[in-house]
């Protein structure tokens, strides 16, 4: 098979015609030469040559005028190139071999045969020549172009070998397979479960990496029911796995929260292509197994799952070694909300709720309501109806309500320093309390979200407020 029209960028001619000075052959590898078939554009672009890919590189940079672009990796044996909008990724093809206490091969000079061999997967095995006498002639050793056609992950040798060498492709072939709508082969997932205690020796920043492109997918679910039917879920992530199962107490059972959770990540990844959204729907009811209790007039219970799982987020963050930053925040915060729209909703939508809602969501309101919205899984078609009137209506309350905008950003009308300049009072809790209850009246409506009538509120209530602290 030849590719020629497939490779319309002048830069694949370039490169060829620079191998053939330097009497080399060159190949493109990987991804691009997969996603060429599966008809996805790609910016990133492999290239192997038999030979040193630093000096091919460094060639085609000052070729291409890009001789400052150029990033040598000597430890790595690579070299990376931009032009314009793409990344030019250089190596020698080689061999690997591995001591099974590590993932980090024996790297030695290789022909392309050696390089296909070391290749993940058969879709990923494929190399297209760039040399002026063979442009555009597929090398295709193991039928990756089969296996496209047919959806399937395979590895191309061993697949025990594969993943015990580099356990990290277990998780790729699970990611791939996500990501592409693909089956995985019964002897490729087999391996994998075989070989499951061995990714204990992969990086937790490696594996966030798979489980992002994972989340990212637009089905995610098939990711992570992959992930636990192989066994690696239980490794990388048994919080998850303590959702599993349905308990049956004299004839009351709940519902299983793993299945629960993974169609809520499902749903809120069909509105949204917001990464850290989807993390709180994976982990919206994480508290659940540690909540769960069993009451003889109203069945099963989970309270306050919401509010535990907010602070289980924190801990669970640092143990994945995630962004433990503002991300990790913002889930934790749609974590311990979630319930809220719904509650805001049972209670009538009264406008002092409305208010407390916006307030507490903040800027992240949208989002919350999207996350209440995709939680409601229930396989009763009357209830749906019913949960999705009750948001449909606060949503209207929420856009009626004068002053949303302005308490998406709340900030107390009234500072501590004015309190205190006003009171003679120095810093401490009375400082809080006036506060409080400045909020208070403006979420009950008794006063506006303004200053001024804030202030005449102060004046008014303040004293006793503090007469009250001093009892």
């Amino acid at each position: 098979m030849n590719l020629k029209e497939d490779l319309k960028l002048p830069v694949f001619r370039l490169i060829g015609e620079t191998a053939d000075r330097m009497g080399r052959e060159v190949y493109v590898v990987g991804g691009y030469v997969r996603d060429i078939f599966l008809k996805r554009p790609s910016q990133d672009i492999d290239f192997v040559t038999v030979g040193s890919g630093i000096e091919l590189a460094t060639e085609v940079a000052a070729a291409l005028g890009r001789s400052k672009s150029l990033n040598v990796y000597a430890n790595y044996g690579t070299a990376q190139v931009r032009s314009g909008d793409l990344e030019l990724e250089f190596v020698g093809a080689r061999k690997e071999s591995y001591h099974r206490e590590s993932r980090n091969p024996i790297v030695e000079d290789g022909s392309l045969e050696d390089d296909q061999n070391r290749r993940d997967f058969t879709i990923n095995a494929m190399a297209i020549c760039l040399n002026a006498d063979r442009f555009g002639e597929l090398v295709d050793p193991f039928g990756g172009i089969a296996d496209l056609s047919h959806g399937l992950i395979r590895t191309p040798l061993d697949p025990d070998i594969t993943f015990s060498d580099d356990p990290l492709r277990m998780m790729r072939a699970i990611r791939f397979a996500t990501q592409l709508g693909f089956s995985i082969v019964p002897e490729t997932f087999e391996a994998i479960k075989r070989n499951r205690e061995r990714i204990d020796i992969i990086t937790k920043e490696r594996i966030n990496d798979e489980l992002g492109k994972i989340i990212r997918s637009p089905r995610p679910s098939q990711g992570f029911k992959l992930l636990d039917r192989a066994g690696l879920l239980e490794r990388i992530m048994p919080w998850l796995c303590d959702l599993k199962g349905v308990e049956i107490m004299e004839g009351k059972g709940h519902k299983d929260n793993f299945n629960h959770t993974l169609q809520v990540l499902d749903n809120v990844a069909e509105r949204t292509d917001n990464e850290w959204l989807r993390w709180a729907a994976l982990l919206h009811d994480i508290a659940k197994p540690t909540t769960k209790r069993y009451d003889e007039k109203i069945g099963w219970t989970f309270h306050n799952h919401n509010f535990i799982g907010e602070k289980m987020i924190p801990r669970i963050f640092r143990k994945m070694k995630l962004p433990m930053n503002e991300k990790m925040r913002y889930v934790a915060k749609l974590v311990g909300l979630h319930m809220r729209p719904q509650s805001v909703g049972e209670q009538g939508v009264s406008d002092s709720g409305v208010r407390r809602l916006i307030t507490e969501a903040g800027p992240d309101l949208d989002d919350l309501m999207l996350l209440a919205e995709a939680d409601i899984t229930s396989k009763n078609p009357a209830k749906v109806r019913r949960q999705l009137a009750g948001f449909a209506k606060l949503r209207e309350r929420m856009a009626e309500i004068n002053d949303a905008d302005a308490l998406r950003c709340w900030k107390n009308p009234v500072n501590g320093l004015e309190i205190m300049e006003h009171f003679g009072l120095k810093p401490g809790k009375e400082i809080q309390l006036i506060k409080d209850a400045v909020k208070e009246a403006i979420m009950e409506g008794e006063i506006p979200y303004e200053h001024d009538a804030a202030w005449q509120y102060v004046l008014h209530e303040g004293p006793a407020i503090l007469q009250k602290n001093l009892k």
